[in-house]
């Protein structure tokens, strides 16, 4: 089971860059355009991940600080936003290297945004984790292509598995991120 996660969490750093680089080629105002979903734009939508895998992550390991809200802006500027989420999908990536079997069936406990104690197997959360990523980002692909009136980059995890390659994001932003 730790190799099936591993998995994910390389597709999801590896769509993630996709994505990114997509949203940075757009000119501002499509970028932050209304496009109807959840989120509303391209912009809600993209910090909107990056704070709940920060929600998700701090409740696995303790390291980090639980947002209040879902909406919350995290970065107004995509570059910024960008280079947070290559900190946290490299974060996610390691976490998710370090679990065995035993600890993925094991119960981990944890509180919800309201303060509600809840626990489960391991497994379980990092399942919602990934479907969760894999559901937002699918309103981030909509966003493109609603705003764009094109194709967005294909996102499917056959092409991760046959070894399409993901873009330079860490190039195209430069050295630094942020924490």
């Amino acid at each position: 089971m730790p190799n099936v996660f591993q998995q994910l969490a390389a597709y999801n750093s590896w769509a993630n860059a996709r994505l990114y680089e997509a949203a940075l080629a757009l000119p501002e105002e499509l970028y932050r355009a209304d496009a109807g979903v959840f989120f509303r734009s391209l912009h809600g939508t993209l910090n909107h991940l990056l704070l709940t895998d920060r929600l998700w992550l701090t409740r696995l390991t303790g390291v980090g600080q639980q947002p209040t809200r879902l909406d919350g802006i995290l970065y107004e500027d995509r570059r910024e936003l960008a280079r947070a989420r290559l900190a946290e999908d490299s974060r996610l990536i390691a976490v998710v290297n370090g679990y065995d079997d035993a600890t993925l069936a094991r119960p981990h406990a944890y509180q919800t945004t309201s303060g509600k104690p809840q626990e489960q197997p391991l497994s379980d959360i990092l399942l919602h984790l990934f479907n969760h990523q894999t559901h937002h980002r699918g309103q981030a692909h909509s966003c493109l292509s609603i705003t764009t009136k094109q194709e967005p980059p294909p996102l499917d995890l056959l092409l991760f598995q046959r070894g399409l390659p993901p873009p330079n994001l860490a190039e195209r932003l430069g050295s630094s991120t942020p924490a």
